[in-house]
C-alpha cells in the first residue's frame, strides 16, 4: 500500500467505523443513567490511561506551550460539544442517527478552516470541494428528517 493509502486506512476508514460504534456507544450510556460529569471523567480517565501506555510505547513525551494551550482547547471544545450530545440523547430523548448526522456536518466546519486558516486551499479543486460540500449538506438534512 501506498503511504496515501496507508494515511486514509488508519486515519480515516479507521476512526469512522471506531467513531461510528462510540456513537453507538453514548446512546446507550446516557440512556443507562449517568451524569455529565461522571460520564467526562470517566472518558478522560480512560483516555489519559490509554495516552500513558501511547506515550510508554512511542517513548515520544514531545511537547511544546503551545500545543499544551492547543490541546487544552481541543479538550474543552470536545468536551462541551460531548455534553451537547448526551444532553440531547438523556434530556430530549434524540436519535443518535440524526444527532450525528447534523454534528458530522462539521466535517465543513474543518474544511473551512483547513482553507482559510491552514492555506490548504492551494491544494484542492474547487469543484470537486463544493460537490462534496452539497452532498454533505444534503445528507446531513435527509439524515435529520428520518
Amino acid at each position: 500500500m501506498t503511504d496515501k493509502q496507508l494515511s486514509l486506512l488508519i486515519g480515516g476508514f479507521i476512526p469512522a467505523v471506531l467513531f461510528g460504534v462510540v456513537a453507538t456507544f453514548q446512546k446507550v450510556i446516557n440512556k443507562e443513567g449517568i451524569g455529565m460529569g461522571p460520564y467526562l471523567m470517566g472518558i478522560g480517565a480512560t483516555i489519559f490511561a490509554v495516552g500513558a501506555v501511547y506515550a510508554l510505547c512511542d517513548r515520544d513525551f514531545a511537547a511544546t506551550t503551545r500545543a499544551g494551550v492547543y490541546t487544552v482547547l481541543f479538550g474543552v471544545m470536545w468536551s462541551a460539544a460531548m455534553i451537547c450530545v448526551a444532553i440531547a440523547l438523556k434530556r430530549y430523548n434524540g436519535q443518535i442517527g440524526q444527532i450525528v448526522s447534523i454534528y458530522n456536518m462539521n466535517t465543513l466546519v474543518t474544511v473551512v478552516i483547513g482553507l482559510v486558516v491552514l492555506s490548504e486551499w492551494k491544494n484542492v479543486n474547487p469543484t470537486r470541494l463544493l460537490a462534496a460540500a452539497v452532498l454533505i449538506t444534503l445528507g446531513g438534512v435527509l439524515a435529520a428528517q428520518a
